[in-house]
């Protein structure tokens, strides 16, 4: 073989590879980014760099309480009293790609998909009920020390606010509570449309580490 060709084809080798290698390290292992929205305000701010976790994920661990995920957004993501379906209270997701290559643009290189981020608040099992601005599990309030004190939870613009949340999936919301589109407004998330939980925030460095803690 032409040496010169032989060169060309061992960096194409190389280069797929590590191509490969990044993807599959993206899409199961962890990603950076960044905060583009002020529906956490003020525990993430818009321009903050973050890294997402995916292994948690990707062997499909339980998420906690308080924890701050990352996921699909719903394909509808107002719903209104009349067609809310309390029975089966989870968002709807209708508007995937249908072939290969369409999922592995939209799935793995995340070409024309959107994500949110919000933090869980009701996991499988448990009644949500949201009054007198206040949120309450299993008929107890919850207490929620990381929202800024003059923050309230209302059920205005939702239609999901009293549900008991089904089998694999979470209610989310916004720690910045009147600017945050989430589970009030289109229901509780499948497990199978959470991306990853954050993990670490290194930018800015003053306030590197877990948001969580």
């Amino acid at each position: 073989m032409n040496p010169k060709v032989k060169n060309a084809l061992e960096w194409t080798y190389c280069i797929v590879i590590a191509v490969a290698l990044a993807l599959l390290v993206r899409y199961f292992v962890g990603t950076p980014t960044i905060v583009k929205q002020p529906s956490m305000y003020p525990t993430l701010k818009p321009d903050q760099r973050l890294i997402l976790n995916r292994l948690a994920i990707t062997f499909h661990k339980d998420l906690n309480r308080g924890d701050i995920i990352t996921f699909e957004a719903p394909s509808k993501i107002r719903v209104t009293d009349i067609e809310a379906d309390l029975s089966d209270p989870v968002a709807e997701y209708k508007n995937g790609p249908k072939n290969i290559f369409s999922k592995f643009t939209y799935y793995v290189l995340e070409i024309g998909k959107t994500s949110y981020i919000k933090r869980v608040i009701g996991l499988p099992g448990e009644h949500i009920k949201i009054e007198n601005n206040k949120v309450y599990i299993n008929g107890k309030e919850l207490k929620e020390d990381y929202l800024r004190s003059d923050v309230v939870t209302t059920n205005e613009g939702g239609a999901f606010y009293d549900l008991i949340v089904p089998d694999d999936t979470y209610f989310v919301m916004g720690d910045n509570r009147t600017e945050s589109t989430d589970s009030r407004s289109f229901g509780c998330v499948p497990y199978e449309k959470i991306e990853s939980k954050v993990a670490l925030r290194f930018w800015p460095l003053s306030l590197w580490g877990n948001p969580d803690k």
